[in-house]
C-alpha cells in the first residue's frame, strides 16, 4: 500500500528516518546519509521491471505473465521471444512479419567468417562468441542511435537472426568443417541445426531433437536479473549500443558459477562412474560439506520448474538416441538427494543445469559449447531487458557505492628513504 512505511532511528546521532515502503521495498537513497550495504546484491532490487516474473519459495517462473509451463508445451522460440520483447504473444500476422524479418537478416558479413577464423583451432566457443558479438557493433554504426525505436527493432532482428548463424559458425571451426550458409526454407531452428550439423549438403532433421532443443532455448530465454542480465543492464546504462551490452551478458554467462554449471554436472556424474557408486558419493558430498552440482539456486528454495520441464524434454531426447548411462545416474542422485533430510532440509534441488548437459551431450554437442547454447536461449531476455531499461525515465548510468577499508591518508616518500 502506498500509505505504508518504515521508520529507522540512528542510535549514533539520533536522527530518525521514515521512508515509503512500495511494493515491498523502500527507495535506497532515501536513507540520504546511510548505505545500504549489500555484496553480491542479495536483497537489493536495481530495477522495477515488468518482464519475468519469479517466486522462488513456490517455484513459479512467467514470462510476461505466462506460466513457463505452458509456453514451453504449446509456443515456438521465436514466438517466446517477441513476447518478451513486446510484451504480448504475436497474432498469425504479426508472427508472420517477425518470422520473415528473421529470416531476412540470418546471412552475417563476410568479414565477420574471417574474423572467426583468426581464432586457434581450440579456441573456447564462448570467447569466440563474445568476441564476434562484440565485433558487430563495428559492422553496424547505427546501433548507437538508442534512442530511436525503430532502429532498436532493427538491431533486435539483426542480434536474434545472426547469432544462431554466428553460433553455428564457432562449432564448425572447432571441429574443421565448412561454414553453413543460413537456409531460409527452414525454421529458425531448424536453421540452426542444419548450419551446425550439416555434412556434405545434407542433414537429415529430427523433429523430436530440434524441439527438444526449442524447448531448452525457451526455458532460458529470461530468468529475472541474473548475473548475465545485471551485466547487460549495468552496461547499457552507459548508453552504448545494445551489441557491447550483450556482449558483457554474454561475458558473465562465461563463467562458471553461472552458464558453466551444467558442464559441472558431467564432470559430476563421471566421478560418480555407476548408479552403485552414488550413496556413497551423496554421503561424501554430506562429510565434507561439499555440493552437489546441479542442486540449489540463489533464488528457487523448492524444485526450479525449469528443471521439472527439462527432466521430461531427457526422457524423449533419450527415447530418440538411447539412453547415456548418465542419465540413470543423474536420476538416482536426485532420488537419493531429494529422500535425505540433509538435502532438503537445505532446499537444495535439482536446478535447470541437473539435466540440460546431458541433453545436450546426447544431441551431439560438445561439453564447452553448452553455454553457447544457453547464450542463444537467454539472448530475448537480454535484449528485452536492455530495451526496458533504456527506456526507463528513473534510469541513471549504474555505479554502486562501496565502503572504503583502505589506508587513512598518507604521504608520498621518496623511493631511496622508504
Amino acid at each position: 500500500m502506498a500509505d505504508e512505511s518504515l521508520t529507522i532511528i540512528d542510535n549514533r546521532t539520533g536522527e530518525q528516518y521514515t521512508v515509503p515502503v512500495q511494493d515491498g521495498a523502500i527507495h535506497a537513497p532515501e536513507l540520504r546519509r546511510l548505505l545500504s550495504y549489500d555484496p553480491a546484491f542479495l536483497n537489493t532490487a536495481t530495477c522495477r521491471s515488468a518482464i519475468t516474473y519469479l517466486d522462488g519459495d513456490a517455484g513459479i517462473l512467467r514470462y510476461r505473465g505466462y506460466p513457463i509451463e505452458e509456453l514451453a508445451a504449446n509456443a515456438g522460440f521465436l514466438e517466446t521471444a517477441y513476447l518478451l520483447l513486446e510484451g504480448e504473444l504475436p497474432d498469425a500476422e504479426a508472427l508472420a512479419r517477425w518470422q520473415d524479418d528473421v529470416r531476412y537478416h540470418t546471412y552475417v558479413h563476410e568479414s565477420v567468417t574471417k574474423f572467426l577464423e583468426g581464432f586457434r583451432y581450440d579456441a573456447h566457443p564462448m570467447g569466440m562468441l563474445l568476441g564476434a558479438v562484440g565485433a558487430l557493433s563495428t559492422f553496424y554504426p547505427d546501433a548507437k542511435a538508442i534512442d530511436d525505436r525503430e532502429n532498436r527493432y532493427l538491431q533486435r532482428v539483426r542480434l536474434i537472426a545472426k547469432l544462431p548463424t554466428i553460433a553455428a559458425y564457432i562449432f564448425r571451426h572447432a571441429h574443421g568443417l565448412p561454414y553453413v550458409l543460413p537456409r531460409n526454407d527452414l525454421d529458425y531452428i531448424g536453421n540452426f541445426v542444419n548450419m551446425t550439423f550439416e555434412i556434405g549438403g545434407r542433414h537429415e532433421a529430427n523433429p523430436v531433437l530440434q524441439r527438444a532443443l526449442e524447448t531448452l532455448l525457451i526455458l532460458h530465454a529470461d530468468h529475472e536479473q541474473n548475473c548475465s542480465t545485471n551485466a547487460v543492464r549495468s552496461v547499457g546504462s552507459s548508453r552504448v549500443d545494445p551489441f557491447s551490452a550483450v556482449s558483457a551478458g554474454i561475458a558473465a554467462l562465461y563463467g562458471p558459477l553461472h552458464g558453466g554449471a551444467n558442464e559441472a554436472v558431467l564432470r559430476m556424474l563421471d566421478a560418480i562412474g555407476t548408479v552403485e557408486n552414488v550413496p556413497s558419493f551423496v554421503a561424501d558430498v554430506k562429510k565434507d560439506h561439499g555440493r552437489l552440482m546441479g542442486f540449489g539456486h540463489r533464488i528457487y528454495k523448492s524444485y526450479d520448474p525449469r528443471a521439472a520441464l527439462i527432466k521430461d524434454v531427457a526422457h524423449a531426447v533419450f527415447g530418440e538416441t538411447g539412453v547415456d548411462p548418465k542419465l540413470e545416474i543423474a536420476l538416482e542422485l536426485e532420488r537419493v538427494a531429494l529422500e535425505d533430510e540433509y538435502f532438503v532440509s537445505r532446499k537444495l534441488y535439482p536446478n535447470v543445469d541437473f539435466y540440460s548437459g546431458l541433453i545436450y551431450k546426447a544431441m551431439g554437442y560438445p561439453t564447452d559449447y553448452f553455454t553457447v547454447l544457453f547464450a542463444l536461449g537467454r539472448l530475448p531476455g537480454w535484449i528485452a531487458q536492455w530495451e526496458e531499461m533504456i527506456t526507463d525515465p528513473e534510469q541513471k548510468i549504474a555505479r554502486p557505492r562501496q565502503i572504503y577499508t583502505g589506508e587513512d591518508l598518507r604521504h608520498y616518500v621518496p623511493v631511496g628513504e622508504r
